[in-house]
């Protein structure tokens, strides 16, 4: 099964599940990825999160079925998963601009979600950079904190720790310790599902193999394959609009798979462009 197949396969079970308890790990179970993996994933190719796409659509079928007053209010409430009727009205107001009783009054435009549908962008002409590289196993020192990644929380901390790490000096610490393995700072992200739920680990790090440094940590990576393509467009834009290319461009249409192995976005410095290395098999 292919990337776009395994994805069309978990919005299928959503969309089966939708008035059950749904969890992005059950979501991404049918994809055979994990949950980090997945949200990440689906949240490139879709530009929402897999809880938003749920609450969107969910949202979306009961406002249809208040159109129909059939259902009294607080009944469509629970159905859709909310506990109480004032839980439902504020969520409802804020996708379709109306309260549920003012849509039922008023029958006013609200904002509907269609059943999502994943296909392969046809967007190829526009050229990649993109080299595949044979690594060795090697190791990388720097600092690291726990996120949580639901609904995308991880990104916000992720910045503010680039923040902190540049306004201490500890960036510059750590890019002083470079080995040349791969050359420059290094941010890489790496998934804690299976040591803790819903957390990621992110690290501002370099390759370093000598001892360990005080205050440091130390990951080792094993030896791998790697897709590296370069940004080719102004940052912070061109790094996120690659991302985006690399899911739903390169992958279907090469006969790669990910290695499910840490991702790494490399910064190496003011005049050569930034890359993403990413394993494959």
């Amino acid at each position: 099964m292919n990337w776009i197949e395994s994805i069309q396969k978990s919005v299928h079970y959503i969309e089966e599940h939708l008035l059950e308890s749904v969890t992005v790990e059950k979501v991404a179970a049918q994809a055979h990825m994990s949950a980090f993996h997945f949200q990440r994933i689906f949240a490139l190719m879709t530009d929402v999160t897999v809880a938003e796409y749920i609450r969107r659509r969910r949202l979306t079928l009961a406002a249809h079925e208040l159109l129909q007053e059939e259902y009294r209010i607080v009944d469509i409430a629970l159905k859709y998963g909310y506990e109480t009727p004032e839980s439902f009205s504020k969520a409802f107001q804020r996708q379709h601009g109306v309260t549920p009783s003012e849509l039922r009054k008023s029958g006013a435009p609200v904002q509907s979600y269609n059943r999502l549908v994943i296909q392969v962008s046809l967007q190829g002409v526009e050229p990649m950079k993109v080299q595949l590289v044979e690594q060795e196993a090697f190791s990388i020192t720097g600092v690291r904190q726990t996120f949580s990644y639901v609904d995308g929380q991880h990104l916000q901390g992720i910045g503010t720790m680039w923040q902190e790490t540049y306004k201490s000096g500890m960036e510059d610490r750590i890019g002083a310790l470079n080995d040349g393995v791969i050359p420059g700072l290094l941010g890489v992200c790496v998934d804690q599902g299976e040591i803790q739920d819903k957390q990621m680990e992110y690290w501002i790090a370099t390759t370093y193999t000598d001892e360990q440094q005080e205050g440091l940590s130390v990951l080792t990576l094993p030896a791998s394959k790697w897709a590296v393509f370069e940004v080719q467009e102004p940052m912070p834009q061109g790094m996120q609009k690659l991302w985006k290319r690399i899911v739903t461009e390169w992958f279907p249409s090469n006969p790669y798979e990910h290695a499910w192995l840490p991702e790494l976005e490399v910064y190496r410095g003011m005049y050569d462009a930034p890359q993403i290395w990413i394993p494959i098999k």
